[in-house]
């Protein structure tokens, strides 16, 4: 299930718009915060040159999911979006919780963490190491382009 979730999420940031620029704000250079209307951009861009993004303090909101993959669960904070069949894509990032209780499955959350690079049995994956994870009261937009 893992697998299958990762590569149809990376297969969908692949397929989506086509990386540019580095649009999102900075906070104070440390901090890259990924808003609404760029999400799709920034995330693709992310991924296209991940070396430039490794060991980056990365902040956005989301709908926070879970999966389970034999007797371990992982978590993924994502957005909708469009995808190969109109608009079934998600996109985001897996979250790598540590001692961070995970809160209900579709919960809208606001998720901080550093991106790093996690190499399983297959390939190198690139998921945020999270260091805050918030339930926001209000939900934002859960369908970007």
């Amino acid at each position: 299930m893992k697998k299958i979730l990762f590569i149809v999420l990376t297969l969908l940031i692949l397929a989506g718009c086509a990386a540019a620029g580095g649009p999102g704000r900075s906070d104070n250079d440390s901090v890259l915060t990924i808003e609404d209307r760029f999400f799709v951009t920034q995330v693709n861009q992310i991924f296209a040159d991940r070396q430039a993004y490794l060991g980056r303090t990365v902040r956005y909101e989301g709908i926070f999911m879970s999966a389970r993959w034999g007797d371990q669960d992982f978590h993924y904070v994502i957005r909708n979006t469009h995808g190969c069949c109109g608009p079934d894509g998600m996109i985001g990032f897996e979250v790598l919780l540590g001692d961070i209780q995970p809160p209900q499955p579709n919960a809208w959350v606001e998720v901080v963490g550093v991106l790093e690079e996690v190499q399983d049995e297959f390939q190198t994956l690139l998921v945020l190491n999270t260091t805050s994870l918030t339930e926001m009261a209000d939900r934002g937009r859960e369908f970007v382009e």
